[in-house]
């Protein structure tokens, strides 16, 4: 399976280049798997070939289990085993927090609202530490603030894009690509992005009232060349306001000016 298509040097990837360019470099002489396998530090979970994960066992429940994870030679997977490599213990809290959830009410028709919000981060999240002017414009969907008005912010923040399926879908960039920022318990919403601040913020009770706000990653300064022109914030299929009545979320009016 050919990595090839990865980037570094893009903004979203950038923290992750460290972990994953010898892997993907190596991926592109054997496998992911091996990939993995080699570049684990001691007392890391063993990557294993997609097809050991039995017939009618969860995923999941298999990892927690064995301390195994199945991995597929797809982009995907790469990206997955990336995350277990350089967040250790957020995964394991994210694969304790499933498993527990698997054992309790086993496998049905819909995962409930905790499931919910474990696999929604875990393949579409994002942490973000920045100072409070622009959690309250992110919070309010209030796109004009938090890139526009309040930008110079951007400086003093940082936002780690750590949903694996998004950085797949990142690997060739569109505008509509959208992060679920999670929320700290407790009055401070940051999330500093190492592994303990993470697992510390899985919180049962807290994720299970789905407290994530959505980014469109493109919007952040100096990640996307087009959003100098303040014109990239006037798709109203990407930038929408939320309205505090109904709910739904609603075009902001333009603010289209040269940056």
């Amino acid at each position: 399976m050919s990595v090839a298509p990865i980037d570094w040097s893009r903004e979203w990837l950038a923290p992750w280049r460290v972990a994953g360019e010898s892997p993907a470099l190596a991926a592109e002489r054997t496998s992911i798997v091996e990939a993995l396998r080699d570049a684990a530090p001691p007392g890391a979970p063993r990557f294993v070939a997609h097809d050991e994960l039995p017939a009618g066992e969860a995923y999941e429940a298999f990892i927690h289990r064995t301390g195994t994870v199945p991995t597929r030679d797809n982009l995907h997977d790469f990206f997955n085993g990336l995350v277990w490599l350089k967040f250790p213990r957020a995964k394991r809290r994210l694969n304790q927090l499933q498993a527990s959830e698997i054992a309790r009410a086993g496998i049905g028709a819909t995962r409930g609202p905790l499931r919910d919000a474990l696999t929604l981060f875990d393949e579409n999240g994002a942490v973000l530490d920045a100072p409070p002017a622009l959690w309250q414009a992110l919070a309010a969907r209030d796109w004009q603030r938090l890139f526009v008005t309040d930008r110079a912010l951007w400086q003093q923040s940082r936002l780690l894009v750590f949903g694996h399926a998004l950085m797949e879908k990142l690997v060739f960039p569109r505008k509509q690509a959208t992060a679920h920022v999670l929320f700290a318990p407790g009055p401070d919403p940051s999330i500093a992005s190492d592994d303990a601040d993470i697992a510390a913020a899985l919180d049962a009770a807290h994720l299970a009232a789905k407290p994530f706000v959505p980014l469109p990653v493109l919007g952040v300064p100096a990640w996307w060349a087009d959003n100098a022109n303040f014109c990239f914030y006037d798709d109203a299929d990407v930038f929408r306001r939320a309205d505090p009545l109904s709910r739904k979320t609603t075009h902001t009016g333009s603010h289209c000016s040269a940056a």
